[in-house]
């Protein structure tokens, strides 16, 4: 059959897209349709029984390919990537609560996840209470007969204290309780938080998986007793992630074990450099002996990560710090972490309860991809600059 030049030019070329090629990368798709290889198949999509790629927001192969990646990292019985960190927090809260449900939030959790939950989770009559960030066994007194998820993050991204997490997990036991955590700090590397037995762990992949500073993504990553929970609700919202961002995200995974070992020695080389320094009140890194959870931190975690904080000496806390932070050379001054860039940013936290820095400011750095050594020398050029 000839057929008209508009016919040759919608589909010229498609048998040849369809050759198989094995490449090291998986390929980016950029389609909303996917096309069924049979009526049978689409009458078995309609039934929901089509066990192939119905529609692009299913996910399509540099997507699924992450995933799959991620899932065998976590020993997860699924994982689904979102468009965020904070998505991949807010999608796997409301997933597992409803109206007059109770949850519970560590206190040192990142920002974005205080928000949701007060200004969100709260429109549809789901409470939020904070514990404090130090919790083990005594969780127990803080959970309530409708308490249905126990969130937390250890350490926090700030302020970097540890909570016990098998003893929370233990504590939430036989009580239909879903144990959620934020581990963007650690890594799967470092901490397996399925492995201590948190229902879905959640990851901010803009940090140290995807490690470049050039993506926004998320991951939740859910056990086999939440995973088909989790996944119906994210299926049903047809939530899915961007291509280009999934594949990138898996080329930053593949280098993550020879990044964070790099991280994780160049920050101790420079907490500890900090240590020495006068004006330095407390180096706040769980992997130092003086870390009040540094007990735990050697307990359950592998390794540490770049990201750490100091405080100064009280003499020094009203004093003018932006002639300190305006002088740094190699830090910029930036939100966000895990990248080869270093990073520093200063502020004061406010919290639900007291903790230990209230009413400090809290100076968290970011140690990139530099040499310590200069990195280190920026610092203390920068601190010499807070005059008394």
């Amino acid at each position: 059959m000839k057929k008209n030049i508009a016919t040759e030019l919608i589909n010229a070329g498609r048998e040849q897209a369809r050759i198989s090629v094995e490449t090291i990368n998986p390929p980016v798709h950029r389609a909303s349709t996917v096309l069924f290889g049979s009526y049978a198949d689409m009458l078995r999509a309609n039934r929901g029984e089509f066990e192939g790629i119905a529609y692009g927001t299913e996910g399509l192969a540099a997507q699924r390919a992450f995933e799959e990646t991620m899932r065998e990292l976590e020993g997860a019985e699924g994982c689904i990537a979102f468009q965020s960190g904070i998505n991949a927090i807010a999608m796997s809260l409301m997933a597992f609560t409803e109206a007059g449900d109770h949850v519970l939030v560590c206190d040192n959790v990142y920002g974005p996840t205080r928000n949701f939950c007060n200004r969100v989770l709260s429109k549809y009559g789901v409470e939020t209470e904070f514990f404090p960030s130090t919790c083990g066994t005594d969780i127990g007194k803080w959970i309530k007969g409708n308490t249905k998820v126990v969130f937390v993050e250890s350490p926090g991204s700030n302020t970097f204290e540890i909570q016990d997490i098998p003893a929370i997990v233990n504590a939430c036991e036989g009580r239909d309780i879903v144990t959620m955590m934020d581990n963007t700090w650690a890594t799967p590397l470092y901490f397996s938080p399925l492995e201590h037995g948190v229902d879905v762990s959640i990851h901010s992949v803009s940090k140290y998986i995807s490690g470049h500073s050039d993506i926004l993504l998320g991951t939740a990553a859910a056990n086999s007793r939440c995973w088909e929970r989790l996944r119906e609700f994210c299926d049903t919202l047809e939530l899915f992630a961007p291509q280009e961002d999934c594949y990138q995200a898996l080329r930053g995974l593949r280098t993550l074990p020879v990044r964070l070992r790099q991280h994780e020695q160049a920050a101790l080389e420079i907490a500890r450099g900090l240590e020495e320094l006068e004006c330095v009140a407390e180096v706040i890194h769980p992997a130092l002996e003086a870390h009040p959870e540094h007990a735990l931190w050697k307990r359950d975690f592998s390794g540490s990560s770049g990201l750490f904080a100091f405080v100064l000496e009280e003499e020094y806390e009203k004093l003018d710090h932006a002639p300190f932070m305006d002088s740094l050379e190699l830090f910029g001054m930036g939100y966000s972490w895990g990248g080869f860039k270093s990073l520093i940013t200063g502020g004061r936290f406010r919290r639900s309860n007291s903790f230990r820095y209230e009413g400090r400011t809290i100076f968290r750095v970011n140690v990139g991809m530099e040499d310590p050594v200069d990195l280190l020398e920026d610092l203390k050029q920068g601190l010499a600059k807070i005059q008394i």
